[in-house]
Order: C-alpha cells, then sequence, then structure tokens
C-alpha cells in the first residue's frame, strides 16, 4: 500500500510550531517525503493528527 502525501496545497509553514499549516509535516518531512520509505511515511502520518490537535489548543490551556 502507498502510503499518499498529506498535502493539501495549503503551504505555510508556522514560525512557532515548525510545522506546515496544511498538512502539519515539517520542513524536512515535505522535503524528503518521496525519499522516505513507506514505514517512515507511515510514522509520520500517524503523528499528524497530534501535532494538529496540539497546534490549534489555546496557547492557554497547556
Amino acid at each position: 500500500m502507498i502510503v499518499r502525501s498529506p498535502c493539501i496545497k495549503v503551504c505555510e509553514m508556522n514560525p512557532e510550531t515548525g510545522y506546515c499549516q496544511g498538512c502539519f509535516r515539517t520542513i524536512e518531512e515535505i522535503g524528503m517525503w518521496t525519499a522516505y520509505t513507506e514505514e517512515e511515511r507511515k510514522r509520520i502520518r500517524s503523528e499528524l493528527l497530534d501535532r494538529k490537535s496540539a497546534a490549534l489548543l489555546p496557547k492557554d490551556s497547556l
């Protein structure tokens, strides 16, 4: 099974989190996506929901 890129064409890096505002990958993960193994892509994809949730929490709730 091929793990697809999570890109949604909203490419803007958030300087506070270091993640893309659209897909929540780091700039390194974006640049290396095609070079990663399927296992590495699966690992990254599994982390994205947690990253998104954490990035969207109000700062004072942490």
